[in-house]
């Protein structure tokens, strides 16, 4: 039995490097698609104290553009998806670098 526990002890998990990137592009996009429903439902003011209060304090007013056309932010979502999926990769990547077994 000793021996059993020993190898338990020894698996290393890892992480699909796939399936990680996957799960951090597609919360990406729904939090990009949460924002986009904000700016479009609740008035200007709202919007900019909530993202400023998000923000620290940082006044994202000029940066924000309220005149974004539909096929806009279809296209952010998609490459907020990519832009997701690739530092997901990484992550699971240098994870997976960083559990392998010493030899």
């Amino acid at each position: 039995m000793g021996a059993t526990n020993a190898l338990k002890e020894a698996v290393v998990h890892t992480l699909s490097i796939r399936r990680f990137g996957f799960a951090l592009g597609g919360a990406c996009a729904i939090l990009y698609v949460g924002c986009v429903f904000v700016m479009l439902t609740v008035p200007r003011e709202a919007v900019v104290r909530f993202f400023n209060s998000i923000m620290h304090g940082w006044n994202v007013e000029p940066i924000m553009r309220w005149d974004m056309a539909w096929w806009e932010a279809i296209i952010g979502t998609v490459e907020i998806f990519i832009l997701g999926w690739l530092v997901g990769a990484v992550i699971a990547v240098l994870y997976n670098l960083g559990t392998r077994p010493a030899q």
